[in-house]
């Protein structure tokens, strides 16, 4: 019997031994617009008063590109199609109908995660009488081909090729990627104790978007002086969907994110994010790794 207990104890010593390791870390915070360690929903806002439709730049990096847009009531896109990448959204205000090959036609409200796969036509419309506001994430360097040669103006440096696409795997939801998810669905599921903590809604190879929903009154004790992990080979960056998310952040300092509000974390830069405030609090962290590497001091 000691000898199993002996045996178990060193291959667990073993096992923690392996966990420990040498990683390369750079200096932390290092911010390239458009990029800031936390973009207000109400200073994007004030920024574009005024104006009927505007978009906003808010991350460009060399995994992912996200963006609000902002749309008048009966706006549309032409019909498209992404050859080799996946497209999401989070619809924020006004409502939005998509269709979607394979998936149908469906209007997506405040909160809802929509997404479209590689080789798969779509478009959206602004329905209803007010304007919609959307954060769209595709994988950074994303091309789109339009049925329509006229539907827009062909990327700088390049012009419109008339082309065939051969073997167009349309309309593939692996995984548990689904065309249309709300936030409403997913909230529930946490609070009847279906899932715990993290719930994936986007999963792809080259980008992925985690639901991460819960109380800050159910959290151990805040240590303030925990400085969480860092990501060796990439940022992440959160969509605050409900409540408010506190970031102490390397280099930058505590952050209190609210509802609509991007923060953003670039590689080799310690963060410890928490949900905070009074009821539920809930964050769509984005990166470009399907599971992405968190690196931890060892004590």
């Amino acid at each position: 019997m000691k000898k199993v207990i002996l045996a178990a104890a060193l291959m667990a010593v073993s096992a923690s031994a392996q966990d420990v390791m040498w990683a390369p870390k750079g200096k932390p915070a290092q911010y390239r617009p458009p990029h800031k360690a936390h973009t207000k929903l109400a200073d994007v806002k004030a920024k574009h008063d005024g104006e009927k439709a505007w978009r906003e730049l808010v991350v460009d990096d060399q995994h992912l590109r996200s963006e609000w847009i902002f749309s008048p009531a009966g706006s549309h896109t032409p019909r498209m199609l992404h050859p080799d990448t996946r497209v999401w959204w989070v619809v924020w205000e006004g409502e939005v109908k998509f269709a979607i090959e394979k998936a149908g036609s469906f209007v997506a409200r405040h909160g809802s995660v929509v997404q479209v796969p590689m080789q798969t036509w779509f478009s959206y419309e602004t329905v209803g009488d007010r304007p919609s506001l959307i954060f769209e994430t595709n994988i950074a360097g994303a091309k789109a081909l339009y049925e329509d040669q006229n539907a827009c103006s062909p990327p700088p440096g390049t012009e419109w090729m008339k082309v065939r696409l051969g073997n167009r795997p349309a309309g593939v939801y692996d995984k548990n990627n689904k065309p249309h998810v709300t936030f409403e669905e997913v909230a529930e599921a946490f609070e009847s104790g279906k899932v715990r903590g993290t719930q994936r809604i986007v999963e792809d190879a080259r980008g992925a978007a985690n639901f991460i929903y819960g109380y800050n009154s159910k959290l151990p004790p805040l240590d303030p002086k925990a400085k969480g992990h860092y990501h060796p080979e990439g940022a992440e960056f959160w969509l605050i969907l409900k409540g408010q998310i506190r970031y102490p952040i390397e280099g930058v300092g505590t952050i209190i994110a609210n509802e609509g509000d991007v923060v953003y974390v670039p590689q080799y830069t310690f963060h410890f994010p928490r949900w905070w405030g009074e009821g539920p609090s809930c964050r769509l962290a984005m990166n470009g790794f399907p599971y992405i590497a968190h690196l931890f001091e060892p004590d």
